[in-house]
Parts: C-alpha cells; structure tokens; sequence
C-alpha cells in the first residue's frame, strides 16, 4: 500500500513539472523586436559622443572591434542595440584610449569612481596614436551609486601573466578582459584587465 501511495506521489510530482514546464514555455515573453546602431570612426573622441547620442535614443553598448575596413580604412567600429522597454539616456559611456599601460590604468581608476563599469577592449590602430589599448566603459545612470577599481596587466610572457592574475586575484580582482595584439604597450602582449567592486 505504501508503495501505490509513493507511486501517486511521484506520478502526480512528474505531472506537475510537465505542467509547469509547458507552462513556462508559453509565458515567454514576446519581443517586439531589436534595433541597431553602427558606429565607425578613426577618432576615439567621436565615437565617445556617437556612443552617448545613441544611449540618449536607448540604445545601449553591445560590443566593438578596431580594425581594417573597406570603406575607412583602420576604425573603431561598435554595435549598438535597442530592444521593448529600452530606457533613453539610462546608460552613459567612456572610451578611453592610451598605449601606456599606467595612463589607461589611471584613466580606468578615474572612470571607476565615477561608476563607469567595464563593458569592452579591443587594440585599434588609431589616426594619431599608432597601435593603442581602447577601453569602452558604461555606467547605469539609474543604478545606485558604485564604484570600480582596476587593474591593467600588460606583458609577452605567460609565466608572469599567469603571477600577476593570481596576485590581482588574491587581493579580490576578477578578469573581465583580455586583448593579444601589437600594441605600443610593449609589442606583441596579452592585455589583461582586472576589476573588483568597491563597497
């Protein structure tokens, strides 16, 4: 008898979760659809204003890539994205770009007090800059109010990349980028970047 019970129970349990299961799938949310926006510039300072006009429409950052292209040569090229319920002038964004580790290390730590959270990296082969580190940077302007400390690893071997993120991690930085390329950082380096909150 105690065993029909144990059955009833599991076959109404298995029942319950088909249930559920169908349930959740016809509770997806329906999406109207997304926008998207296309910036290139050779010009870091462009696509700063370009980045925030957009976010001013709410679109918001959703990834970028320096390179050659067909029509303008070496640019700074980011997509932006607008989907339901998109808040305008929500998100605001920071490009940085140096290749001096300690400058953009510095400029990170600035922005970082400011609330501008990581979002991107990518090595750009800029107009008056030659290869330099681009570092985009987002902040939730209706977010409460936190704060960002980096750190910027930047070296060829991979002994001492593999010391330096053990390092940052034991004293609470996590990785939440990397870019391999020539850069007038050092040559042909792995850039790591490195953040942890501060409360």
């Amino acid at each position: 008898m105690r065993w029909i019970i144990s059955l009833g129970v599991c076959l109404l349990g298995v029942a319950a979760t088909l249930q559920g299961e169908s349930g959740l799938k016809g509770q997806e949310p329906e999406s109207d659809g997304y926008d998207y926006r296309v910036l290139a510039t050779t010009r870091t300072s462009t696509m700063e204003r370009e980045l925030n006009e957009a976010a001013a429409e709410g679109y918001r950052f959703r990834n970028a890539m320096g390179g050659e292209t067909a029509f303008g040569g070496s640019e700074l090229v980011s997509m932006m994205m607008r989907g339901p319920g998109s808040g305008r002038g929500r998100f605001s964004y920071r490009v940085l770009a140096t290749n001096r580790t300690s400058t953009m290390e510095e400029e990170m730590q600035e922005a970082g007090g400011e609330g501008y959270d990581y979002r991107g990296q990518t090595v750009f082969e800029s107009f008056f800059g030659g290869a330099e580190v681009v570092v985009i940077m987002e902040r939730d302007n209706d977010a409460p109010g936190v704060r960002y400390d980096y750190r910027l690893l930047a070296t060829n071997r991979t002994s001492t990349r593999e010391n330096e993120l053990n390092e940052a991690g034991r004293d609470g930085f996590a990785l939440v980028g990397v870019t391999v390329g020539e850069t007038a950082f050092g040559g042909g380096e792995v850039v790591a970047i490195c953040r942890r909150v501060v409360r």
